[in-house]
């Protein structure tokens, strides 16, 4: 099964990742396949768009950067909360679940939705754990607190990060963003390639299965880095 592109990917890994595989479909005899043509035109064209937008602007990058470190935190306070309801001691499993109730409010999705949205249902989140009632909750849940604060200071600079990011866009006059386009190229990828090459590898799998392994292979690549991110992250959070 080929994977999909993880939402995490970093601007700069979806720029790469689109090259490698553009060049990995030039390498194949797929050229009767209009359709697949078709797209892998669209996404070569996106990706020329955005790699143009990166190297225009170093305060998206930041920005972009920014948010992949909130995402990472908000998935790890759902494994973390999640691993704690089953926690043996009751009272730990108790508090755990009235935290995760809470969580689910927002769920991940969040880390989907537009930079606006995202922030809104961050700090909304982090306000309703900051009420007095549940502070003995969170102390319960190891750490949890931690997280939570880690949370916020990852919400906090990426606001910062986005203010620089808005003064650079309204003096450049900028009206398409690099995170706009890597959104784009997320969906042809996801939406269309993968989709596309899943249903035809099983059609025809002669034909595509080599094509489909290759973009199977970097895509995995990619989701592995991210992965290995994430547990970084993790560990750091929970040493700090």
């Amino acid at each position: 099964m080929i994977p999909k592109l993880s939402h995490q990917t970093r601007i700069t890994e979806v720029h790469s990742t689109s090259v490698k595989l553009d060049l990995s479909y030039k390498k194949q005899t797929l050229e009767s396949d209009t359709y697949l043509a078709g797209l892998f035109s669209y996404l070569t064209d996106k990706a020329d768009a955005l790699g143009t937008a990166i190297n225009r602007s170093k305060a998206e990058s930041d920005l972009d950067d920014k948010d992949v470190v909130r995402d990472e935190r908000v998935q790890a306070l759902k494994y973390l909360l999640l691993g704690a309801i089953y926690n043996p001691k009751a009272e730990t499993s108790a508090s755990a679940t009235k935290l995760y109730s809470i969580f689910e409010k927002y769920g991940l999705k969040m880390t989907k939705e537009s930079y606006l949205i995202e922030s809104s249902l961050i700090e909304s989140m982090l306000e309703d754990y900051a009420a007095l009632d549940l502070q003995t909750d969170i102390a319960a849940v190891l750490g949890c607190a931690e997280l939570i604060a880690s949370l916020q200071t990852a919400q906090s600079n990426f606001r910062t990060a986005d203010t620089i990011w808005d003064e650079e866009k309204t003096k450049e006059g900028i009206t398409e963003s690099a995170s706009d386009i890597k959104k784009e190229v997320l969906t042809i990828v996801n939406d269309n390639i993968v989709v596309y090459l899943r249903a035809m590898s099983q059609v025809n799998k002669e034909l595509y299965a080599e094509f489909a392994r290759a973009v199977a292979d970097v895509i995995s690549e990619v989701n592995q880095a991210v992965k290995r991110r994430n547990k970084k992250a993790d560990e750091v959070s929970v040493e700090n």
